[in-house]
């Protein structure tokens, strides 16, 4: 038994968006749809994945502009996630479309928000979830235990961190999440961030110029 992903790069942002189940049921969930809906879907049903939920690690729209859509293709499943923070920039997906190009994308609530402690079950997979504000102040990451894989959404990347001038971000707040939640779950642990290639916690405090420390290794 073993937890399985597929990291999907969608819209003109190549945000990645994860198709994660597990292996001896095909249970699986849905990390941040942006958009490519089509195609998620095409390789939703190509990879043979029972997809029961979709989960939000952040409001911003490169991460949740296709949720609807999809939720639509797969027959109404729930939306969990973000933390109840990140409510204001849902809300304001329309502005958000605007912004940035993208076609409209209307704004919605999930069916349930996440806290620091939930599970995300599906299949006999569990990932735990931290709260980990910063980027925008209702981010969460999600943890499997099992797997020694995160989550991260645009909390840390490879080499980075996400961005903290958005409204409601902040820098200080951001780098204390990553050393507070992140680290701790061990320097083996990879994480799959919202942009660009993986990495591991133990590289990233080795090597990353905004959150390296001195910890050995």
């Amino acid at each position: 038994m073993s937890l399985q992903y597929q990291v999907v790069p969608v819209t003109s942002f190549a945000q990645n968006c994860s198709i994660v189940w597990c292996d001896s049921t095909n249970d699986g969930i849905v990390i941040d749809p942006g958009g490519d809906v089509k195609q998620l879907a095409m390789l939703i049903d190509e990879l043979g994945v029972n997809v029961t939920k979709v989960v939000l690690t952040h409001g911003h729209l490169d991460h949740v502009g296709g949720t609807k859509e999809l939720v639509a293709k797969l027959q109404d499943i729930p939306v969990i996630g973000p933390h109840k923070d990140d409510n204001f920039w849902l809300q304001g997906l329309e502005g958000q479309s605007q912004m940035f190009g993208f076609p409209l994308t209307e704004a919605f609530e999930p069916t349930q928000w996440l806290d620091e402690g939930d599970e995300v079950s599906f299949g006999n997979e569990t990932l735990k979830v931290y709260h980990t504000p910063g980027h925008t102040p209702g981010h969460v990451v999600l943890f499997s235990e099992s797997a020694r894989l995160a989550f991260v959404g645009d909390v840390l990347f490879n080499g980075s961190i996400g961005r903290t001038d958005f409204p409601r971000g902040d820098f200080n707040t951001l780098i204390n999440s990553i050393k507070t939640k992140l680290w701790p779950l061990g320097n083996d642990v990879t994480f799959i961030p919202g942009h660009g290639p993986k990495s591991t916690f133990g590289h990233e405090r080795a090597s990353n110029p905004f959150v390296a420390d001195e910890m050995p290794m």
